[in-house]
């Protein structure tokens, strides 16, 4: 659901989208007149959801490990990064930990001359 929803709104949208309303069931009304949804992401990504979800419910995820990156991104402490997500620096430091462990494309295939 995260990268439907990250492909569909892009990255800054989906950030707003996933501090304001992460971790629950959202309704995605039929119009983006007056909502709380188009007054905390603008009428342009509203209409997208709206199009996409209209008359359903949508659930937002934590999006922790995007959220994580973008805070570090903007020169973020762990601790600061840690609060915000309401989590603990041991959990942040994990987060990252996972995030460089993560073999990179191709990166598991030798090279057979070196």
């Amino acid at each position: 659901m995260s990268a439907e929803l990250l492909n569909l709104i892009g990255p800054a949208a989906f950030l707003r989208l996933a501090e304001t309303f992460g971790g629950r069931r959202l309704f995605v009304p039929v119009s983006a007149d007056g909502t709380q949804l188009t007054k905390a992401l603008g009428r342009e990504t509203t209409e997208r959801l709206i199009k996409r979800y209209g008359r359903s419910y949508l659930r937002v995820p934590l999006a922790r490990v995007h959220r994580a990156r973008h805070y570090r991104d903007a020169g973020l402490s762990n601790g600061e990064i840690a609060h915000r997500l309401g989590m603990t620096e041991t959990g942040v430091d994990k987060i990252f930990a996972r995030m460089s462990e993560k073999p990179q494309k191709g990166a598991r295939q030798l090279t057979l001359f070196s």
